[in-house]
């Protein structure tokens, strides 16, 4: 039975464009409520991004699983022959967020878990892990410091192993999200006192089509979820990184990530709204202006 984009609940969304067979896999946060118990991660099937089949489950733990909370944004990647996901769990031992890795030989899964764990430092809460391999072929995962831990919330990165399966080296800071001109402050509430607490969320790189390398982030502007972009001046993953001054989307949405359609248009996906269960998927075409990312305009 086929489903509509709007009517997939979903968050985190990640698409797999698969050329020798035309069709996208789209990923994401899938559970109806992701702010418990972990089912797993789905996975719909389409041709146009506008009807899907699915969902087909392509990720359930075992019973010894590590985590049994809060299953976040899988991130799925074709290297050295198989498919591996980065994805977030909640560890059993002591609570705290962390990006792991698993794989599978099919974007079908099923995948199993290839890290011992979460790869991301033990003591720390750490969330959406991705992907990026530098110049020179060398894996690398850059990922979130959750505000929870540091108040101004970081975007890290680290080296990882030939085969994904840790950490190669210590992580560095790349910037923090109150060094965006756009984000503003959580709102306070009673489980929010401080007028201090900026959340960084969901990056995803991109190189340019002229070597440059940019990065897809999320946090908030007035208590609406908003996608910025940021760009290393050195082209590299270390950086430096410098924001961009306006948000590419503010209206309730973002976590992106950007791929090609088949007929070459350069488009985001993220999810709005940003609450539970009425989170959907959207794409949007982008255009480069004046050497800046934007909202291709109809």
């Amino acid at each position: 039975m086929l489903k509509q984009s709007s009517e997939i609940q979903i968050r985190d969304p990640y698409v797999v464009p698969v050329e020798a067979e035309q069709k996208y896999y789209l990923f994401g946060s899938t559970d109806a409520n992701i702010w418990g118990k972990g089912t797993g991660f789905d996975v719909y099937v389409g041709s146009d991004l506008e009807q899907w089949e699915g969902p087909f489950p392509v990720f359930r733990p075992e019973e010894s699983f590590y985590a049994e909370d809060n299953f976040w944004a899988p991130e799925v990647y074709a290297y050295q022959g198989r498919y591996y996901m980065f994805a977030t769990f909640r560890r059993k031992a002591n609570g705290k967020l962390g990006t792991a890795v698993l794989t599978s030989d099919s974007l079908l899964g099923p995948f199993r878990p290839h890290s011992e764990g979460p790869v991301t430092p033990y003591e720390w809460n750490c969330l959406d892990g991705t992907l990026h391999i530098d110049e020179s072929g060398k894996p690398w995962m850059v990922f979130c410091h959750e505000w929870k831990d540091i108040s101004d919330g970081e975007i890290c990165a680290a080296r990882l192993q030939e085969d994904l399966s840790a950490l190669q080296g210590v992580p560095i800071t790349l910037f923090r999200a109150s060094e965006a001109y756009w984000a503003t402050p959580l709102p306070l509430s009673e489980k929010i006192k401080s007028l201090t607490n900026y959340v960084t969320d969901g990056p995803f790189l991109h190189r340019t089509a002229e070597g440059g390398l940019i990065m897809l982030w999320a946090s908030f502007v007035h208590g609406s979820y908003a996608l910025g972009v940021a760009k290393s001046v050195s082209g590299h993953v270390e950086g430096p990184w410098i924001q961009e001054v306006e948000p590419l989307f503010q209206s309730d949405g973002g976590h992106g990530m950007i791929f090609r359609t088949f007929d070459g248009r350069l488009m985001l996906t993220i999810h709005t709204p940003n609450r539970t269960p009425d989170e959907r998927p959207i794409f949007l075409e982008l255009a480069f202006v004046d050497g800046r990312l934007a909202l291709k305009k109809s």
